[in-house]
Order: structure tokens, then C-alpha cells, then sequence
């Protein structure tokens, strides 16, 4: 499966308050998520933590497997699971103990935290980066196809329901997915999708 690398540019001055993106861009066409505003950073995310005319404390960094990056005077912080203007919010409000009038700009260069598994009867089974709007057709695809035991017609994608711990079981139905070429019953797949391809019952 190719790599492709998105650059997400969010940058936030205080005191004004809002986000910009490069012209003619919407974030629904760079990942899957709705918008760069609501977009929550995880872990592997490249951040570009960026502080007016203090290089020293300016870092560049990648969000770590605890949800945690290091930044100078303030040590580990919780970026994981906040939104660019959250953390943006959190670190100008801590940085105010040590620093007069801060201005701080946080950057994501690189997303790879939305991320989903295709599981079972397919030939590399395994966790990919959801790094486009991608189908379930697709997904399958990726992971190199179904292999020939498949249960081509008891397709299901778990998908997390809300915000409690109930999971979503979406059935699939790969032949009349691929006889329609993938224009019916192929949902887009979210971030923490699997893909569960069982074996036939014999």
C-alpha cells in the first residue's frame, strides 16, 4: 500500500482566534475527518509547536504512544485526544508562569493516528493509515484481497457507536458490493474501523 503524506497547516495566533487552511483546500478532502477545527490529535501525529520569537522552546515533534510530547520549561504534555486550538489554549496558559505574552501557533504536518484494520481471510491481514476516504471495496483491496476460504456474503465492520464502548456491527456483502462496481452497499470506511472477513462454515 502506497504512503501518502498530507500536510494539515492549523495555525492559531493569539489573540485572534480561528484556523486557517491553504487556498482552495477543505480538510474533507485531506483526511477523513470533518473539520480541522474538531480534528482530535493522537498518537504518531507530527506537531509543530511554534512560539513567537522564541525559538528555544519552538519544537517540532511526534505525539508519542501515551498520547504525550515534551516541550521545553513545561516537560510532557497531553496532546492526544485534544483539538489544535485545545492544546494551543492549554500550552499559552502554562507557558504564561515562565513567559510574558505569549504567541503560539500549533501545527499539524503529519496525520497518523486515523487508522483502521482489515482482520481474517484476506492475504495481509493488518492495522492501516486511513490516510484518504477509502471503501470498504478499497480496504480489502489494500490488504491484498480476500483469500479463497472467505465468507464473501458475512462481511462485518465493527465500528465504535458514540461515546460509550458499544460497538456497531455494519454487515457486507462483497459480491453485491463488486457487481455493482462499488456503487452500492460499499460504505466509506471511519478511523477504527475493522474490517472482519470470517472463513466459510463448511
Amino acid at each position: 500500500m502506497h504512503r501518502v503524506w498530507f500536510l494539515i497547516v492549523i495555525v492559531i495566533w493569539l489573540p485572534a482566534i480561528g484556523c486557517t487552511l491553504p487556498t482552495n483546500t477543505s480538510v474533507a478532502d485531506l483526511t477523513p475527518s470533518p473539520s480541522a477545527s474538531t480534528y482530535r490529535i493522537g498518537p504518531e501525529d507530527k506537531l509543530t509547536i511554534s512560539v513567537w520569537k522564541n525559538d528555544d522552546i519552538s519544537r517540532t515533534v511526534v505525539v508519542r504512544p501515551d498520547g504525550m510530547i515534551s516541550l521545553p520549561l513545561l516537560n510532557d504534555v497531553k496532546a492526544a485526544g485534544l483539538t489544535p486550538e485545545e492544546l494551543r489554549d492549554m500550552l499559552v496558559s502554562r507557558l504564561q508562569e515562565y513567559l510574558n505574552n505569549v504567541e503560539l501557533a500549533v501545527i499539524i504536518n503529519e496525520i497518523h493516528s486515523l487508522k483502521y484494520s482489515v482482520l481474517g481471510e484476506v492475504s495481509k491481514p493488518a492495522r492501516y493509515e486511513l490516510t484518504s476516504r477509502l471503501t470498504v471495496l478499497e480496504a480489502i483491496a489494500a490488504a491484498g484481497g480476500l483469500k479463497p476460504f472467505a465468507a464473501r456474503k458475512r462481511i462485518v465492520i465493527l465500528r465504535q457507536a458514540g461515546g460509550d464502548d458499544a460497538i456497531e456491527r455494519i454487515p457486507f456483502n462483497y459480491d453485491l458490493a463488486a457487481a455493482s462496481n462499488g456503487t452500492e452497499g460499499n460504505p466509506e470506511l471511519q478511523p477504527g474501523d475493522i474490517v472482519m472477513v470470517p472463513a466459510s462454515a463448511f
